[in-house]
Formats: C-alpha cells, sequence, structure tokens
C-alpha cells in the first residue's frame, strides 16, 4: 500500500514509501512500481532532455487515412488504433483489426446497434419498479449501470464515444431535482449512445430536449418574462449550449487558433445574445402524458412511473404533471448571434431557429472536433489535424454537416493520431483519466458480477479510491478544462496543455495505486462484488516473458520501454510456481504483473 507521496515524487526518481507487507506484494515489486510512476509528470507532459524541452510535432500533412498502404498492420498498430477507438485491446479485437483495417472496421462497428442499453440495464434488475426499495430515490443504480456498460457492454467503439460525448454534453448526477435519477441518466447515456455516429444537429437537440439537460441546466420552469414580478427567463442554459455546446468564447479559425490580431481575440457573442437566445427556451416542461401515477407502497403517497424520463421534454402546458391552458413560452422577438426570431413565433419554430443558427456557426467543427481529438488521441493536437476533423464536420464529402461518423472517422483515421512517428514525439499523447483505467482493467481482464448487479459505487474520492466516476463531474465544465496546463511544468514551459493532469496530484497518484491494486487482488470495498478472472494471463503465466509481452500489448500497445518491462518480468520471476499447476502462484505473477503495468507511465501516458 503506498502510504506517502509528496508533489515533488512525481517529477523525481525516488519511489514512494510502501508497506512491503500490503496485499502479499514483495516491497520490491511495488518500488518498481512507485519508482517507474514517479516519472509521470515529465512524461506526460512533453519533457525530453535535460531543459524539458519538445520539439513541434513532425506532420506529413496527410489529409486521408493514416493506414499503411502496402504493408499489413502490425499487432502493435491495431492495438494502438483500438486503443485510441474503444476501451480495451484483446487478442481477438487485435486480429479484426488486422484482418479488416482501420477503416473497414470502423465503419463495420459502427454501423452496429447500440447493444445492452441502460434501460434494459435497470428493467432486467426491477430497478424502474416501484415498491418497498424506493429506487427512485437512490442514485448508487446509476454507477452500477455505468460500470456494467464500460467493463462489459458491447460494442467498445460506441461506448468509447459516448463517453467523450458524455464529457462534452456534461451533465451530473447529484445536480439533477428529478426523480429517478439513476434512470433519468441512463436516458441521457441511451441517447448519447443512439447519437454517437449520427448528426450533430439531431444530437444537439435531443440534448436539448432531454428530461436531463433540461433539469440540470434549468431549462424546466424558464418562463417568459413577467414584468409585474420582474421575472425574466433562465439564462443558464442559453450560456452554457453557446459556450461549453457549440461555439465556444470566441471566434476561430478551421484550425482552431483564435480569430484576430494582435492577441487580441474576437468574442463569439455578447451578453445581450445571452439575454435573446434565453427566450428561446421557454415554456418547457417534463411530458407527463404517458405516465402513470403509483402509490408508494409503504409511504402510501402519490408516485410518477419513469415513463416521463423516456420523453422530451414538451412546450405544451396539456402534458406537464399539473395540466394548465395557457403557455408559458416567449412570444417577444428574439434576437441573438446576428439572427432575429419575429414575435409570435411558438416554441418549436423558434427552438428548431435558434438550434439551426447554433449548427450553421462556423466555430462549430473546429471547437468540437478539437475537444473529441483531446479526449481520444492526444491532447495537443496540430493545427493541420484540427483543420482536418473540423473539415469532415462541416462537409462528409456529401455534402452533409454535422456527420459524426465522418468526424470521428477523420480523429481515428487521421496521419497524426496513426503515424509510427507520433509514438515517440513528446508533444502527442495524454493521461489515461481514471475513468478509463478502470474500464479497460475490467475489459482486459474480464471483469464480472457475482451478484449480477455490478455494484460499483461512485469512485470520485481521490485519496482512496479511483479519483472519477461517470457522470459525476463537480461542474459543468467537465472533471477538467481542455486548456488546463498545470504550473511550471514541461507542458506550461512548452506551450502544451495537458487538460487530465488538472485529476493527478501527490493524494490521486497514491489514492490510484492503492486503489488499483485493490481491485487487481479482489480486495477492498470496491471489489465486493465486481472481480477480475484474468482468464486470458493466467494462460500465461507459466512463461513470465509471454505474460509481460501479453500485458505489453493489450495494455500499452508494446509502448512499454525495455527499462520497464525488464522490472516487470523481474518482479513476476521472483513468484516460485511449486508446480505448472500452481494456481494461487500463477494468480499472483498474473497480479503483480497488471499491477507493475497499470502503475507505469507506460501505461498511464496513451500514445
Amino acid at each position: 500500500m503506498v502510504t506517502s507521496v509528496h508533489k515533488d515524487e512525481l517529477l523525481t526518481s525516488g519511489p514512494p514509501t510502501y508497506d512491503g507487507d500490503a496485499k502479499g506484494s514483495s516491497p520490491t515489486s511495488a518500488k518498481v512500481a512507485l519508482g517507474t510512476i514517479s516519472t509521470l509528470g515529465a512524461a506526460a507532459c512533453g519533457g525530453s532532455g535535460a531543459n524539458g524541452s519538445a520539439p513541434p510535432i513532425q506532420s506529413n500533412g496527410n489529409k486521408g487515412s493514416g493506414e499503411p498502404k502496402n504493408d499489413a498492420l502490425s499487432e502493435a498498430q491495431a492495438a494502438r488504433f483500438l486503443l485510441h477507438a474503444t476501451l480495451s485491446a484483446s487478442a481477438e479485437q487485435i486480429q479484426s483489426v488486422i484482418e479488416m483495417g482501420f477503416s473497414s472496421w470502423l465503419e463495420n462497428e459502427m454501423t452496429r446497434p447500440n447493444d445492452g442499453t441502460a434501460r434494459q440495464f435497470f428493467s432486467d434488475r426491477n430497478f424502474d419498479t416501484i415498491d418497498e426499495n424506493s429506487y427512485f430515490n437512490e442514485q448508487r443504480m446509476a454507477d452500477y449501470m455505468l460500470w456494467n456498460q464500460l467493463m462489459a457492454g458491447g460494442n467498445g467503439l460506441r461506448k468509447r464515444i459516448s463517453l467523450a460525448l458524455s464529457e462534452f454534453f456534461v451533465v451530473n448526477l447529484e445536480d439533477l431535482n428529478i426523480r429517478w435519477r439513476p434512470l433519468a441518466i441512463g436516458t441521457y447515456w441511451d441517447m448519447l449512445n443512439d447519437n454517437a455516429f449520427g448528426n450533430f444537429r439531431e444530437l444537439l437537440e435531443d440534448v436539448t430536449l432531454s428530461p436531463v439537460m433540461a433539469s440540470f441546466l434549468d431549462v424546466i420552469g424558464s418562463q417568459k418574462s413577467d414584468k409585474s414580478t420582474n421575472r425574466e427567463p433562465d439564462e443558464n442554459f442559453a450560456r452554457e449550449i453557446m459556450q461549453l455546446f457549440t461555439i465556444g468564447l470566441v471566434e476561430l479559425n478551421l484550425d482552431g487558433t483564435p480569430k484576430g490580431q494582435a492577441g487580441e481575440v474576437i468574442e463569439t457573442y455578447t451578453n445581450d445574445d445571452v439575454v435573446g437566445l434565453a427566450k428561446c427556451f421557454t415554456g418547457y416542461n417534463l411530458d407527463f402524458s404517458n405516465t402513470s401515477i403509483s402509490t408508494h407502497p409503504t409511504a402510501g403517497w402519490a408516485l410518477e412511473e419513469p415513463d416521463f424520463l423516456y420523453e422530451p421534454i414538451t412546450a405544451d402546458p396539456q402534458k406537464w404533471r399539473r395540466p394548465q391552458s395557457s403557455s408559458l413560452h416567449s412570444f417577444e422577438e428574439k434576437s441573438f448571434l446576428d439572427v432575429i426570431i419575429p414575435a409570435g413565433s411558438g416554441p418549436e419554430t423558434t427552438l428548431e431557429l435558434a438550434l439551426d443558427t447554433l449548427f450553421a456557426h462556423p466555430n462549430v467543427g473546429p471547437f468540437f472536433g478539437k475537444q473529441m481529438i483531446q479526449r481520444l488521441t492526444t491532447s495537443n493536437p496540430s493545427p493541420g489535424y484540427v483543420s482536418r476533423v473540423a473539415s469532415a464536420f462541416n462537409d462528409n464529402g456529401n455534402g452533409i454537416r454535422g456527420d459524426l461518423s465522418a468526424v470521428f472517422k477523420a480523429i481515428l483515421l487521421d496521419d497524426e493520431a496513426r503515424s509510427e512517428a507520433s509514438v515517440t514525439d513528446p508533444r502527442f499523447g495524454k493521461l489515461r483519466e481514471p475513468i478509463l483505467r478502470l474500464a479497460q482493467w475490467g475489459r482486459s481482464f474480464h471483469a464480472s458480477s457475482i451478484s449480477g448487479n455490478w455494484t460499483i459505487d461512485r469512485l470520485d474520492r481521490n485519496y482512496d479510491q479511483l479519483g472519477q466516476s461517470p457522470f459525476r463531474s463537480p461542474t459543468v465544465f467537465n472533471f477538467f478544462r481542455p486548456s488546463f496546463v498545470g504550473g511550471a511544468s514541461n507542458a506550461q514551459r512548452n506551450e502544451m496543455v495537458a487538460p487530465e493532469f488538472a485529476l493527478a496530484n501527490e493524494t490521486s497518484v497514491a489514492g490510484y495505486l492503492n486503489f488499483i491494486q485493490l481491485m487487481i487482488d479482489g480486495q477492498g470495498y470496491a471489489s465486493r462484488d465486481v472481480r477480475a478472472s484474468f482468464s486470458d494471463q493466467i494462460e500465461l503465466a507459466n512463461d513470465p516473458q509471454a505474460l509481460v509481452d501479453h500485458l505489453d500489448l493489450v495494455m500499452t500497445a508494446q509502448q512499454m520501454s525495455p527499462r520497464t518491462k525488464l522490472l516487470i518480468l523481474e518482479a513476476v520471476e521472483s513468484i516460485a510456481l511449486e508446480t505448472s499447476a500452481d494456481q494461487a502462484g500463477k494468480l499472483k505473477r498474473v497480479r503483480i504483473a497488471a499491477f507493475l503495468t497499470m502503475a507505469s507511465p507506460d501505461y498511464l501516458v496513451q500514445r
């Protein structure tokens, strides 16, 4: 168990202290892991050489696919592609990519429908039932569902893209003023999965009309102006849909760089635009027209069935929980972003014009595209990379704007992401965020639930848990800002950003190491129900070199340094087997190898 980590130790070679008796691991093995992770800060922030300077990304500017044209794909290339595009890279997946090629594999996966939905998860376990368990008032089932989806849900590509979208169109489970919060988050998650390869305009409308977003950013209850009471429309969603979901704060070139001269940027909107746009989202509420009202079996009071969560919000007051005859929508003239919606326009027409205006803004392609690049491949894409992705957003090649399948193909197939040169480029890559690490742990090591309910609770404490939980971002700005960079870091010195490092500090590093060791060892509260079988790895435990090579491939796409592999190999070999059938010994070998792999900067920094 890691008992202390000081911030300076992340940037030096000395390992933090370790309780060598914890969980059956040797002190030598733990020091291997912690001595390796101590280089994380430099490795992930563009450090190269004594002064931490990093050369610029060298790209050949290829606007087409980064797929090799003549030679067959290697296992490392296939694994690297999978770890960018999905949540894991099994031997079977790697072989599939090698046989099909990047483009064909993507095409095939994108056409597969969403499977194993959140709605089905809740229904199969009666979590959507009104009974003495009072699930309507709980939160934890949302965590169960999400970890099941991320660790075991089918179509890893769709799940990975949906996770990236959830960190762009951010909502927080805890801040929903709504009953049945887990089911509500489930509807939002299913909506992101359904739209992952659709059109951005449709996704934007579904997000806007989602009961979850409407509750989170106060669309529900926003009403037309009433001068007698000084009531004005709520501006929360209007501000965030511009700032965070579509156009950002400043005008951008196609390559994502700010427009303007001599360091002066051009703001995309003013407060008057917020005021005008806010009127467009007035008069909406939850749709209860298809929802039954039941009675709580023990408390005896009326309680809505969860059906309303599966309906978009509505501006028809006859469909509300408490129907009324008059609309609360603002029929005033609405002016924003140089567009005027005439007075008297109804809520549906107004919404369509408002979203069309935002969707057509030239900022959307580079603003959205760059952040999706950051989530999937690298924190510091070159302007050329951003430009190519933004161009795919603007036109998929068939005159269609906002085609998300084209956008994600452009991100994942770009030469800058697929080039062998970027593997060693100190400016390319990103820190794996904690959610991705645990999801990969579950998929790579075949985690399963003893109860079938996947009872992993929230894991966002950073001192003894993962330090991050899906749909539990502390603010609408996500867990980290896309422009975050730590002070006095190599990233800052090289004018780079390192968004995920907002979650990394001396406390969270120690917390992650302790937590992931407990999960690997099947101990601790978080692993009381969900445990890994390591079935693929145990078969290799008699051959330490084969085991280490396997983990290097499926966890890092063969990006472990020779020194890291040697240190892990020595730790594995230090565990003697009584016989070739010594299952306990083989499991111990696998666990220490898995832990050291997941503690190494070669794993934590994804390239």
